[in-house]
């Protein structure tokens, strides 16, 4: 299992990037996309919405279930990634790259704190 050092983490099993000093790129992991198995839909329809830390920012849709996605920290979900609409299994084939789910300019900075290191989150899913 795939969980990048430079990374931060959720126990919901999203994934943080730092991209500036006020936005990060939020992905699911490698785990989350194994355990839902071969995803077919992404539906995130919050685009240009602010939400706080927890809240649903949209779903994935595999062949056996339908799972929420949360936001990691509170603030503006800037931009989607347009190819996911498209080419879905870019989520189960590239979970940290070309699968990333959405862009978000931070309300609070400090929030990146609370979130799982790699290695605490290789510890929560063992």
């Amino acid at each position: 299992m795939n969980i990048p050092a430079d990374l931060k983490y959720t126990k919901d099993h999203e994934w943080v990037r730092l991209e500036s000093d006020d936005t990060v790129v939020v992905g699911i992991t490698d785990f989350a996309q194994g355990e839902l198995g071969d995803i077919v839909f992404v539906e995130i329809e919050t685009e240009g919405e602010s939400l706080d830390r927890e809240e649903t920012f949209g779903s994935v849709e595999a062949v056996k279930t339908v799972s929420d996605l949360f936001m990691p920290v509170s603030g503006e979900v800037l931009e989607f990634n347009e190819e996911i609409e498209s080419n879905p299994e870019l989520v189960n084939s590239d979970p940290y790259g070309e699968g990333w789910m959405v862009k978000i300019k931070l309300s609070d900075v400090a929030e990146l704190e609370d979130l799982l290191s790699a290695e605490a989150y290789q510890d929560l899913v063992g």
